[in-house]
């Protein structure tokens, strides 16, 4: 479990690239390695991935075909930076919202609209996940939780960042077209899902 609230940024050190297997070799400082183990669970750009090995600062984690074809994490090369986010513990402040870093698919970067004290960035995303996506509901996007600010139902929708979000975050570094990790809320993909259910058992007569 995670909650939406990421730790560092930090940077590829190198990507081992193998048929349908790719093993990412990430630099963790000395807070990110605190208490660390093989088998523990770690959010890399939203995507829940677990410890392989562990060499000083160099940490391990194999990604397999499924999460490569669905993520960004295929698109990783050594010198690219990622969110990164240790596993929640019992008792842990709730900053953001409840994750499972099981990441729906991608959205691209439609537009980034820049003023002296506001960011904001559209994204496109499959028609399908907008029944989930709602103004001002939760949503993940690279292992960040964002408050949603407005929709479009043809799949679309756009979050605006302050700046320490901008500051610790990869979100400054994102160009138009690049494709981001989007977990959408469970909450409300069980409420809708529910509803829906319903409302085919019990049409109205």
């Amino acid at each position: 479990m995670y909650t939406g609230i990421v730790q560092r940024v930090t940077d590829i050190i190198a990507v081992d690239k193998k048929t349908g297997l790719n093993t990412l070799i990430i630099n963790f400082n000395k807070t990110l390695l605190n208490n660390l183990t093989i088998g523990a669970s770690v959010a890399v750009d939203g995507v829940c991935l677990t410890v392989t090995t562990i060499d000083n600062n160099k940490v391990s984690f194999d990604v397999m075909k499924e999460t490569l074809n669905k993520t960004t994490l295929g698109l990783l090369n050594a010198g690219d930076n990622v969110n990164i986010e240790r596993s929640a513990k019992q008792g842990d402040e709730i900053g953001g919202h409840i994750l499972s870093g099981h990441v729906e698919g991608t959205a691209t970067i439609a537009n980034i609209k820049q003023s002296e004290n506001n960011y904001m960035i559209d994204f496109n995303c499959p028609a399908e996940w907008m029944k989930y996506i709602l103004p001002k509901g939760c949503i993940a996007i690279n292992g960040a939780s964002l408050t949603i600010i407005d929709t479009q139902s043809t799949g679309g929708f756009n979050i605006s960042l302050i700046p320490e979000t901008l500051r610790a975050t990869t979100f400054k570094l994102k160009q138009l077209g690049d494709r981001v990790n989007i977990e959408i809320d469970n909450q409300t993909k069980v409420i809708v899902t529910t509803v829906e259910r319903y409302l085919q058992e019990h049409p109205t007569q």
